[in-house]
């Protein structure tokens, strides 16, 4: 079996130590979790045994995971219908949906009998997603699945004819320089029959998969967005639990996709957040800073004034619906929820796609392994997704993302044609050509955005943001935001495009500062990176490569 650990440490610190399992699932989020549940799930009932572990780089379960949100229980329920009697953190059903057109200083509000069925959310929850991945990591444990929270999975591991076999784990104590340090450990090697892979968007693993077994080759290039959230404590009288609020429009112009969206939850908090997509063509623009002037739009102010905001986080979100999924398996193997890209962006909505893929894609596993199968293609599982409700679902949205592209009027026309008028069920499909990083013009070509400076009561800065993400990485570890070459950010991105890296990284990372003699140099404060993985996707020359940082580090989200 292939093994790629350096010889030279091998030999040092001996062979890493190996674990073998019949699954292996990298990463904690609703689609692992539930792969795993529905695993041992379907091993009790046969009688059987498997034996299935989860890897979770944040510090514990949930410290990665953000989302708005509003949670469809379709899929939850499916799984664990007796989630309610299980206490379920599903709290706060959606009383009333708001879609609001904004400009400079007014709002409009769409007439409720206007919006499509995929803006209304009668009987769904609005959640802190990551204390629902908390609560399914609980019942997973309880059916005695092995979670590691902590380990980082940095490697796939392949056997001689190229089929997957598992993953490594990153090596610990290795220096900013990448030499072994006094407390250097060797990563673990852990085997399986079959690896799902649910790193959630832009995995660093699943795009290594991707590339090598050539699964893009029949979709669509993948588009993204970035989402910004911060949530707030506000004051009681201007709390309305189960208000749903999406707006469009200001303070983005109407060629940029994007919008925001406002939760009320319990306990008098708020979620807020922006989302801007990745596709845009002004170097200048800042989706920070474009969520920040939001929340000062006349509409939106007064459910912030005399509040406190209490967290903030960002993350990539997968967006390109059916049309740009990539195949699902390869030998070995399969990727599960925002790793393929399930999310149905017309609802805003991934948590219960991938649910969903994770069960199925499980289903598909036990049915192998029950068959003596291992390290082949889990064809169940896309011939399961293709006759599955969340196919249809996606199906009837494939063209959301790419009418929205064309611009915020056509694209709002289309849609609601598509949408209301026929119910998602038309004869044509739109197709997207490009990559996001290939969108950005020269900024020649393109106006300055003149962003107002922070008030820190209403809108904040970057670093004082990052704070309270509650952010950390280990000192003197290995630079995780690595550049294919070094001269390329001062003499391509800034020279032509006036450095869009320190705009679009919503964490400060990326900073350009003045050199001795004259010129500049582009400094990477990686320590303060939140994993929004946001520069591996937009950087231009796609020079910057996101790799995992040591395990437990990065953002540890309390209630996002």
């Amino acid at each position: 079996m292939a093994d790629n650990v350096n010889a030279s440490l091998v030999e040092q610190y001996g062979p890493r130590e190996v674990m073998d399992y019949d699954v292996v699932i990298v990463g904690a989020g609703p689609a692992g979790l539930a792969a795993a549940i529905r695993l041992k799930q379907l091993a009790r009932d046969a009688g059987s045994e498997i034996s299935v572990l989860v890897l979770e780089k944040g510090s514990e379960v949930g410290a990665h995971i953000l989302s708005g949100a509003v949670m469809d229980p379709r899929a939850i329920t499916e799984l664990i219908p007796t989630w309610k009697d299980l206490g379920a953190p599903l709290n706060t059903p959606v009383t009333e949906d708001r879609f609001m057109f904004l400009s400079r200083d007014s709002a409009y509000r769409t007439p409720a009998w206007m919006l499509p069925s995929v803006f209304q959310n009668h009987g769904n929850f609005i959640v802190s997603l990551a204390n629902v991945v908390r609560w399914l990591g609980q019942q997973a444990e309880a059916l005695g699945v092995e979670i590691f929270p902590g380990f980082a999975a940095a490697e796939v591991l392949y056997d001689e004819d190229g089929r997957v076999i598992g993953v490594a784990t990153g090596n610990m104590g290795v220096d900013r320089e990448g030499q072994p340090t006094s407390e250097f450990q060797l990563g673990i090697a852990l085997h399986a029959k079959y690896t799902l892979f649910a790193e959630g968007s832009r995995g660093q693993l699943g795009r290594e998969l991707i590339s090598r077994y050539k699964l893009d080759r029949n979709c669509d290039p993948q588009s993204y967005g970035i989402g910004l959230k911060e949530l707030w404590e506000v004051p009681k009288e201007v709390h309305e639990p189960g208000l749903v609020v999406h707006t469009a429009g200001w303070p983005l112009d109407s060629k940029t996709y994007g919008g925001s969206f406002l939760y009320h939850l319990e306990n008098n908090q708020i979620a807020v957040g922006f989302v801007v997509g990745l596709g845009y063509t002004n170097p200048y623009l800042s989706p920070f800073e474009e969520f920040q002037r939001y929340k000062t739009h006349p509409f939106i102010r007064p459910f912030f004034e005399g509040g406190k905001r209490i967290a903030y986080g960002a993350r990539a979100i997968t967006a390109g619906g059916l049309t740009a999924l990539p195949q699902l398996v390869f030998p070995g193997g399969a990727m599960i929820g925002c790793e393929a890209g399930f999310l149905n962006a017309a609802r805003i909505k991934g948590s219960h796609a991938a649910i969903k893929t994770g069960m199925l894609a499980a289903e598909a596993t036990f049915k192998a392994l029950g068959a003596g199968r291992s390290h082949d293609e889990l064809s169940a599982y896309p011939s399961a997704f293709a006759h599955s409700w969340l196919h249809e679902e996606l199906n009837r949205s494939r063209n959301f993302k790419n009418w929205m592209g064309k611009g915020l009027w056509l694209g709002t026309a289309m849609v609601g044609l598509e949408q209301k008028v026929l119910g998602g069920h038309v004869p044509w499909t739109l197709h997207h050509k490009h990559a996001d990083y290939q969108s950005l013009k020269p900024a020649a070509q393109c106006q300055p955005i003149d962003y107002p400076r922070p008030d820190g009561k209403l809108t904040f800065d970057r670093l004082s943001s990052v704070f309270i993400s509650n952010t950390n990485h280990t000192e003197n570890q290995r630079v995780h935001l690595t550049l294919k070459d070094p001269t390329v950010p001062v003499r391509i991105n800034l020279a032509q495009y006036a450095g869009p890296e320190a705009r679009y990284c919503p964490a400060a990372v990326y900073e350009f500062v003045a050199v001795e003699g004259g010129g500049e140099r582009l400094q990477i404060n990686a320590q303060n990176c939140v994993h929004c993985k946001t520069c591996d996707i937009k950087d231009p020359t796609q020079n910057i490569v996101w790799i995992a940082p040591e395990g437990g580090g990065g953002p540890n989200y309390p209630n996002m």
